[in-house]
């Protein structure tokens, strides 16, 4: 992000750039803002946009060597392609000698480094990954905005709005402006402001869902899932998130036995330092064969729906209790 930042400011854009990661938010302004240093706003004749997995290479290609009209430079923006992934080989080969006036914006979910076009990439520009922030920094951003708003927020309401929020910055951000909207002609946000208008993400009411089992809090859990149906989520998402969180647990379960410290498994497991923390707290409530066991009987549970020998809200309510 500071090497985007130095060439922007010293006006030495370089002709390939590739924006990657989960961060979807970050992604989105870097996207931005080298858009606007490329390209002058409403030049609709020097800048293309091309969306999706169904990218036409050979017209990318053709757009590449059309000098620019009027202009110094002939953008193009390439999001979601997935040619980072396999099919880029064509496209790798361009980027080897591409066209003076030829610059490129690559934004990716997933790369795969090893692949040809990432190399070329990396070769003829700069690759940037935007990955989950951590705590401390998406807490001084938070704080940022907060004081722009000209409000006040304690590091124990901050602690509680992120951990409803989740660690997504541009879910972040929306459940902000609906704060700095609901106290409106106050100073300070309070912690009930937070249970009052932000909305708990499916994967906190899970994680909340997995600690009342843990707890054997049989109605607790079940409320919990009543609520997820409540709000339309589709009993197989709700059963592959459970899935997912049993699997997850599993992993640091085991990665803890080895030694790994909080920050080594979160790495491992893609999460942020202080969310493994989360986990590993939650792992201790288990023993390994209770997890893995449980693991299984979400596998049973998608089968018995798959073979219609049970419907699927049933199917995951007693998957639930069945933990217990």
């Amino acid at each position: 992000m500071q090497r985007i930042n130095e060439d922007i400011k010293t006006g030495q854009l370089k002709q390939v750039y590739l924006l990657y990661g989960e961060e979807a938010y970050l992604r989105k302004q870097y996207k931005d803002r080298l858009k606007k240093a490329l390209c002058a706003d409403g030049d609709t004749m020097n800048f293309h946009y091309c969306e999706g997995k169904d990218v036409n290479v050979p017209q990318i290609i053709d757009l590449a060597e059309t000098l620019p009209f009027l202009a110094e430079r002939r953008v193009l923006l390439i999001e979601n392609s997935g040619l980072f992934k396999r099919g880029g080989e064509t496209l790798a080969d361009y980027l080897k000698a591409p066209c003076d006036t030829a610059f490129f914006i690559f934004a990716e979910t997933e790369v795969d480094k090893r692949s040809k076009l990432y190399k070329a990439a990396a070769l003829a520009g700069c690759c940037v990954e935007f990955g989950a922030q951590n705590e401390e920094t998406l807490k001084k951003w938070i704080l940022s905005l907060v004081k722009q708003e000209g409000k006040q927020i304690t590091q124990q309401g901050l602690s509680y709005f992120l951990n409803k929020t989740g660690t997504d910055m541009e879910n972040i951000r929306m459940e902000l402006e609906k704060l700095f909207s609901y106290c409106l002609g106050r100073d300070s946000i309070l912690p009930e402001d937070v249970d009052a208008v932000c909305v708990t993400r499916i994967s906190s009411r899970i994680f909340d869902m997995i600690n009342a089992i843990a707890d054997k809090r049989q109605k607790a859990a079940l409320e919990l899932y009543y609520d997820l149906l409540a709000l339309k989520e589709p009993p197989m998402r709700i059963l592959f998130l459970i899935a997912r969180q049993c699997n997850m647990l599993l992993q640091v379960k085991e990665l803890k036995a080895k030694g790994f410290d909080q920050k080594k498994i979160g790495e491992k497991i893609g999460l942020p330092g202080f969310v493994a923390g989360k986990y590993v707290a939650q792992a201790a409530k288990f023993k390994v064969h209770e997890l893995r066991r449980a693991v299984e009987r979400c596998v049973e549970a998608e089968e018995a729906v798959k073979t219609g020998r049970m419907n699927d809200v049933m199917s995951v309510e007693i998957l639930i209790v069945s933990v217990l």
